[in-house]
């Protein structure tokens, strides 16, 4: 009897073990599957975040290249239009006028007939001579003293034609004018292109 009394304690107790192994074996496996759960979580997220991330700093980039076209654009129109206006202050076909700029050149305005070469569109920039009086380089500066910090020079000309001429002259002048950033590069988005403006003044 003690015998068997023995044996089945011993297979009581087997069995017992075993089963705590198993038990054991299963947690491991199941805490292991919940770390590896937790790293791809992890690293899905960081690759989320880069993403967007990415993302924000092209916007950013292109918001401040739209603002600078913008600010380009927006101060050659202002100088396109101080020499209309100056034009149209001066006895137009004999008078002349000035315009002084942020480093204190003053730059003489020609409005008698003639001016900067032409093309279909308007200013031909690739002019090497440009007649005097005919054009200047506006620098433009902040504050705008001559001992401020240069930010930008602008390519400004003009030409003056008379109306009629020379079979009909009248007295009305066809005024064109364009601007345009100097060193600029390629026209792109930090860039804007030449802005022209074209009006008649006269009678």
């Amino acid at each position: 009897m003690r015998t068997i009394f023995r044996k089945v304690l011993l297979l009581h107790l087997q069995g017992f073990i075993l089963q705590t192994g198993m038990e054991a074996m299963g947690n491991r496996r199941e805490t292991n599957s919940q770390a590896g759960i937790s790293i791809v979580e992890v690293l899905l997220a960081s690759v989320i975040l880069m993403v967007c991330a990415l993302g924000v700093i092209g916007l950013v980039s292109t918001a401040i290249a739209s603002n600078n076209r913008n600010k380009v654009d927006s101060t050659q129109t202002m100088l396109a239009e101080s020499i209309i206006e100056q034009v149209h202050s001066t006895l137009i076909g004999t008078g002349s006028s000035s315009l002084t700029d942020c480093a204190d050149t003053t730059w003489n305005i020609d409005t008698a007939p003639g001016g900067a070469a032409l093309t279909s569109t308007g200013i031909d920039f690739s002019e090497t001579s440009v007649p005097d009086n005919y054009h200047m380089n506006f620098v433009v500066k902040s504050p705008c003293r001559p001992e401020g910090g240069q930010q930008s020079v602008y390519d400004v000309r003009w030409h003056v034609d008379l109306v009629g001429a020379p079979t009909t002259p009248t007295n009305t002048y066809m005024i064109t004018v364009a601007a345009r950033i100097k060193n600029r590069g390629s026209e792109g988005t930090m860039f804007s292109p030449a802005v022209t403006l074209r009006v008649l003044a006269g009678n």
